[in-house]
């Protein structure tokens, strides 16, 4: 195996030369997006001065993570510390230990099995009283569990807190939106009681912590520049975090193809690409620039041609 990262087309140069400011980099499926982060990457760390800010890598899934921490060190090629390559989810549990006062127990994460164990259970406690009578036979499936689930979860994805969803309700003439914005607020109470929260409100209220001036401050002074690969799997929360984290005018290079997006039943956000340029702007205001990679390094013309139609 050899330790050494393919060479960059110029396409791929050109992208990792022109990173100024916020830049999202655009190809489909073997364009060499993610060996272009790394080399953006490698590049960074290379110049980053001890002690100083370190770039910050975010992918979608923790084996994503792990192979590109992987290609990081070995791309350095000397002894290091291990680089800041994560999922967005690490990275929030990350803000909250380090910032979660000593005196305070560390909040415990819930596993999705768990999370719908938990909704099951508060449904079954509350009994069908508190669903609007077309819902009083189904509150008790599996099935309307899992719905309620996601439908927390999307809540706080758009950061909706539980007195939003029951005032939507009241205005929409909506009363299963009211009674999801009440078992909302009931399943916050007792997660806050068990020191636990699952993952849609761990971003949310690492978002909350990046609102406060001296964490923020401290997180740019540990974090500098942001890489994000598949970044058409984020959902509105994340790319608030985000949006949060890097400053206007601030160096953030994501990579993504809108055509690759699997996770939408996760609240990825369709438009999160679309809306990149004017989600983070350059210094001067204007929206970022967009660079495109339009060739394959995984297959030929003819596989490409197919792929496309």
């Amino acid at each position: 195996m050899t330790n050494r990262e393919p060479p960059l087309d110029p396409a791929q140069q050109a992208a990792v030369d022109s990173w100024a400011g916020p830049l999202l980099l655009v190809g489909g499926p073997g364009s060499g997006k993610t060996t272009t982060l790394v080399a953006a990457a490698l590049a960074t760390l290379r110049d980053a001065a001890p002690g100083g800010p370190q770039p910050l890598l975010l992918t979608f899934s923790r084996r994503a993570a792990s192979g590109l921490r992987n290609r990081v060190v070995r791309g350095l090629g000397r002894t290091t510390t291990p680089p800041l390559v994560m999922t967005v989810h690490a990275f929030c549990l990350w803000l909250h230990r380090r910032f979660t006062p000593h005196d305070q127990p560390e909040l415990r994460l819930l596993t999705a099995p768990e999370q719908e164990f938990r909704v099951r259970e508060l449904l079954v406690g509350g009994g069908v009283g508190r669903w609007p009578a077309a819902l009083a036979q189904a509150s008790g499936t599996r099935a309307f569990a899992a719905q309620v689930r996601a439908a927390l979860a999307r809540a706080r994805q758009l950061g909706l807190d539980p007195e939003d969803l029951a005032g939507m309700g009241a205005a929409a003439d909506r009363p299963e939106w009211a009674a999801l914005g009440h078992f909302f607020d009931e399943y916050l109470d007792v997660l806050d009681g068990e020191g636990a929260l699952d993952y849609a409100e761990l971003v949310h209220r690492s978002r909350i912590l990046l609102n406060d001036p001296p964490v923020l401050r401290e997180v740019r002074r540990l974090v500098g520049d942001v890489l994000v690969d598949e970044y058409q799997e984020l959902d509105p929360s994340q790319i608030g975090l985000l949006r949060a984290l890097v400053p206007p005018g601030g160096r953030i290079l994501a990579a993504g193809d809108p055509d690759q997006a699997m996770f939408r039943f996760r609240g990825a956000h369709p438009r999160g690409m679309a809306d990149f340029s004017t989600t983070f702007t350059a210094a001067d205001g204007s929206p970022a620039p967009v660079a495109l990679l339009a060739g394959s390094h995984r297959y030929g013309p003819g596989i490409a041609a197919a792929v496309t139609r």
